[in-house]
């Protein structure tokens, strides 16, 4: 057996033929959420002067874009990715495009604003979940392909740090409409070049088509990918309040987030290289269940920089859990549903985060501040149990029925 079989790596990851140059573009065209994410609330609010309007816009935006992947998910599944994914994303980089130009100066209608960014979020391409599908058709085994959801996890963490830091520098030069028209030329740009990669699989055959996606063996990495997005979309204005209510300056809240991101960048390059024994259900409920304890435990915190330190470990499960997740949707679904069993955890995990935020948002005021961490991390805690009780059920049916199968033989 060759080196990178027996003890599979990062590099070896990188060294398979087409990998390299297909996860680069999309990197490419998946930086483009990581930017667009911050302009299009900084172009709206300097074009119409209302940070409610802009409120109203990115969550439309948001809506369309983490509702509607699934249906997108599974067209891309129907006609294959090079059929699917070009037109999607011209139809996203050209609406994405005239929102810039409606915000590009001050008095945009906010109707127009409104309803474009709506459309321009049904169009968004699933390029995550696409290329999680192409790295369990590059990778010769289990080991390398639990290597490349571990980059990819990863890579996708390091794309929300640097993203807003790249819109942050483009406002130095442009208007902040800017930052939609560069969002719209990395999607399009990065997509053309990730569906010309010869790694790409063809057109679907008509008799491939349509098959559903195995529910119930999805189930608990979608229930547990909405527990870890209620979680961890909290825990920003979580640390904004204990931030505020010890007194600290809130220009320190980023480097506690930061703590956060860089333990989950680490645990999830450590969860990759390690040999598990355990089944990817049982890990991913360890996984979120850790996580959930430890950001539950983050509110008795006597400061801001313990806190951190306890964000960073809490955030070396994040990665491990999130990775496992699209393992677990992987290891279910069949060869023609793979990408649409992936938006499925994506859109777990993006729904989290829309209902975490805001349920933390109504408690922080009516309750004290580690209650507020606890019910956080519960969120996490629970949907692992659940998990894990689906989980006992249903190896409990199949003991039960397995005699019974084998007497009718």
């Amino acid at each position: 057996m060759s080196t990178p079989l027996s003890r599979p790596s990062y590099a070896a990851v990188l060294r398979v033929p087409q990998a390299r140059r297909t996860f680069t573009a999309a990197l490419t065209a998946r930086l483009s959420y990581a930017t667009v994410g911050l302009a299009v609330p900084l172009a709206v609010t300097a074009a119409t002067g209302s940070w409610a309007v802009s409120g109203v816009v990115l969550s439309l935006f948001g809506a369309a874009t983490v509702l509607l992947m699934p249906l997108r998910a599974a067209l891309v599944d129907r006609h294959g990715p090079r059929r699917a994914l070009p037109p999607m994303s011209v139809l996203y980089g050209v609406l994405l495009a005239l929102l810039a130009a409606l915000t590009w100066h001050p008095g945009a209608p906010a109707a127009a604003v409104a309803g474009t960014a709506a459309l321009a979020g049904c169009c968004a391409p699933p390029l995550g979940p696409a290329m999680r599908a192409l790295w369990s058709r590059l990778m010769p085994d289990e080991g390398m392909a639990r290597r490349a959801y571990s980059l990819d996890a990863v890579a996708e963490e390091l794309l929300y740090v640097s993203g807003p830091a790249l819109v942050g520098v483009l406002l130095g030069v442009a208007p902040a409409a800017a930052g939609i028209l560069l969002s719209a030329a990395l999607n399009v740009a990065g997509t053309c070049a990730f569906v010309t990669s010869p790694a790409m699989p063809g057109p679907r055959s008509a008799a491939r088509r349509g098959r559903p996606v195995p529910v119930r063996g999805l189930l608990p990495a979608v229930v547990v990918a909405l527990g870890l997005g209620l979680a961890i979309s909290a825990v920003e204005l979580l640390v904004l309040a204990f931030a505020a209510a010890h007194s600290y300056d809130t220009a320190l809240v980023p480097w506690a987030l930061g703590a956060l991101s860089v333990g989950s960048a680490l645990g999830g390059l450590a969860v990759g290289a390690v040999r598990w024994r355990a089944p990817a259900r049982t890990r991913l409920c360890r996984f979120a269940a850790a996580f959930g304890l430890v950001l539950a435990a983050a509110g008795a915190a006597p400061g801001l920089w313990t806190l951190s330190a306890v964000l960073a470990l809490a955030g070396a499960f994040i990665a491990p859990a999130l990775t496992t997740a699209y393992l677990l949707a992987d290891e279910t679904a069949t060869e023609d549903t793979r990408i649409r069993a992936g938006a499925w955890v994506n859109t777990g995990v993006n729904a989290g985060s829309s209902a975490g935020a805001l349920a933390a948002g109504l408690l922080i005021d009516r309750l004290p501040l580690p209650l507020c961490f606890a019910l956080a991390g519960g969120s996490a805690l629970a949907t692992a149990a659940a998990a894990t009780v689906r989980a006992t059920a249903a190896g409990r049916a199949a003991r039960t029925t397995a005699p019974a199968a084998t007497d009718r033989g």
